[in-house]
């Protein structure tokens, strides 16, 4: 289903269109190298969001740059697309690195014969244009454990191995229930389809506030994968799917755990700072013409809110464990 327009059925996820995966040791056929890959995201979209938490806590800004496509989309041949622009800083309307203008020629490079959709975040070869993976999940996961020498010092474990099971286990439930429901609302084709998902919305939220009451993270005691897949929602919640998806029966700020919980995050390096709220409002008011035709972006939330104190510190764990906080934003990648 194309967000610009009009919904008929429920919205279904295609699977990732190339899955390449990049490791140190190139078992998969392509080796991690310093400066041969660029990750080119949307900094509205959930999904590529998680890679750039990733990327930024593992100290991967060095080996793989970072493009950043335009919030508001353009429409090619009856369909929007990821595009660069010089209000995003690229001259001339073209990636500097890529040279291209919009992420379908990176796919078409790939399969001059592709005609599916495209998504970010996309994973390109800068050697050849190709785009290797669109993979959101497994590029994550990849570049928390397999990038080998080339993650910084002190980088974290986002992905332990006794814990694996159970961040999955969960990730599934928050997948279906939050994740993806809050577009499965904000889609929904009729009235029937709209009440089963808000409500799984609100349910998965309700045993997520119970499940943080009393701990600081989601699984074990520093930050991992499920913090991240679960943040990248949250920082949306109130400021595009609450009104915009009509998930409004409570704002994310109602649930006292939930709401500093993802105080918590915003204020660790690595999230708040890979976080960019115009991006946000801008893209999904802007770009999903079927159930916002006037293209009227929403003035807020105050984002100041999320700047203020949580306290989720007294309920122990720390966010890195061993590990370090990551350095400075590099300067071109400030939000």
């Amino acid at each position: 289903m194309r967000a610009n327009r009009i919904p008929t059925e429920e919205i279904r996820r295609e699977p990732a269109a190339f899955d390449d995966r990049v490791t140190a040791d190139g078992r998969f056929g392509r080796a991690a190298e310093p400066g041969r890959f660029r990750l080119v995201v949307s900094r509205a979209c959930p999904w590529a969001h998680r890679v750039v938490v990733t990327r930024r806590l593992m100290g991967l800004e060095g080996a793989v740059s970072l493009a950043v496509t335009d919030p508001r989309q353009e429409d090619i041949d009856g369909d929007p697309h990821w595009v660069f622009t010089e209000e995003t800083g690229s001259p001339g309307d073209r990636d500097p690195v890529l040279g291209i203008h919009a992420l379908r020629e990176a796919y078409l490079a790939r399969d001059p014969h592709y005609d599916g959709g495209v998504s970010v975040p996309g994973l390109v070869d800068v050697d050849n244009g190709h785009l290797v993976s669109n993979d959101y999940d497994r590029l994550s996961l990849d570049m928390a454990t397999e990038w080998g020498g080339l993650v910084r010092d002190g980088a974290p474990d986002l992905y332990p191995a006794p814990l694996r099971d159970e961040i999955e286990a969960l990730g599934a439930d928050v997948y279906r229930d939050l994740n993806n429901g809050v577009y499965r609302a904000g889609f929904a084709p009729d009235q029937a389809h709209y009440d089963a998902a808000v409500a799984g919305v609100f349910a998965r939220l309700d045993a997520l506030e119970e499940r943080l009451a009393a701990r600081r993270y989601l699984v074990g005691d520093t930050v991992t994968m499920a913090d991240i897949r679960l943040f990248t929602t949250l920082v949306r919640f109130d400021s595009v799917y609450h009104g915009h998806f009509k998930c409004n029966i409570r704002k994310l700020a109602e649930y006292p755990a939930l709401w500093a919980y993802a105080r918590d995050l915003f204020q660790t390096p690595g999230f708040g700072d890979t976080t960019d709220h115009d991006h946000i409002r801008i893209h999904y008011y802007y770009v999903h013409t079927g159930i916002n035709p006037t293209r009227i972006i929403a003035a807020g939330p105050d984002p100041r809110g999320w700047l203020t104190a949580h306290h989720r510190e007294e309920l122990g764990g720390s966010p890195f464990g061993a590990g370090t906080a990551p350095g400075p934003v590099p300067e071109g990648e400030r939000v």
